[in-house]
């Protein structure tokens, strides 16, 4: 059960900015290089702004969704609040985590993260573990039910190697791991759309065991849907900032009239 003060935020995020770099080459393979710099040609670059001065405050256990169009930033807000990336200007504090500079984070950024592809199912339960900070000890002694949850249909791939998973039997590890570290704060990118019918209600059945545990959820998504039942509150990116901040309904409602989709 995750306890904090009901007056601490649970992520503070203050003006915000990151930017990435793309270089366009215009050539291909060593030769093109070498004829390039011969010729004189230089690489272009473009400057690409993926957050323009956001600034966000969420409540200990709150569940907010993260909706936009593709290319808003909402992966890269995700994972700025995972400690996937550094911004290149702005700060993040975690207040009502019983350790701010290390917050209790479980993050179901992308298929197969934090897995390393040679090791084996059990094997990677371990090292997933410890990188989200759970010693060797605490990860066995969670091993049955984090394979109990993954349910998977043959036990023998738990010794297979995970390059020879599915993307649904990495989403259904990499979850199942994640949701059994005792987080404090859980970031879900689209996750729950991959997977079987059967094993999203579980993943949402735990979601709501954690809305009722007064964790804190973050989630991003384009399925509407499943805002309006994860999400009381919806934020709305568009071109790098924050559109819209408010009720999920509301949020959803003012960003499909953006688009002319009916709700």
């Amino acid at each position: 059960m995750v306890s904090s003060s009901p007056r601490a935020n649970a992520i503070e995020a203050r003006n915000l900015f990151k930017e990435f770099r793309i270089v366009r080459h215009g050539y291909a393979g060593i030769k093109g290089r070498i004829g390039a710099i011969l010729r004189g040609i230089k690489p272009q670059e473009d400057i690409v702004r993926a957050l323009d001065d956001v600034s966000l405050t969420i409540a200990a256990g709150e569940s907010v969704a993260l909706i936009g169009r593709n290319g808003s930033g909402k992966s890269t807000l995700l994972s700025l609040l995972a400690h996937v990336m550094l911004p290149d200007r702005g700060a993040i504090t975690f207040p009502a985590s019983a350790d701010p500079a290390h917050p209790r984070i479980a993050p179901l950024l992308e298929v197969g993260a934090g897995f390393h592809p040679d090791l084996t199912g059990n094997q990677n339960i371990l090292f997933n573990g410890s990188i989200l900070g759970l010693t060797r000890t605490q990860m066995e002694a969670r091993m049955e039910a984090i394979r109990a949850f993954a349910d998977f249909e043959e036990t023998a791939y738990y010794e297979a190697p995970v390059r020879t998973y599915s993307s649904g039997m990495f989403v259904r590890l990499g979850f199942a791991v994640a949701v059994h570290t005792d987080p404090e704060i859980i970031l879900v990118d689209e996750t729950l759309a991959v997977g079987d019918e059967s094993f999203q209600e579980k993943c949402y059945a735990k979601i709501a065991e954690f809305q009722r545990e007064g964790r804190t959820i973050i989630f991003v998504s384009h399925d509407m849907d499943a805002v309006r039942r994860v999400a009381t509150r919806a934020v709305w990116l568009g071109e790098s900032r924050i559109r819209a901040d408010g009720p999920a309904p509301s949020v959803i409602h003012e960003y499909h009239a953006a688009l002319g989709l009916p709700d």
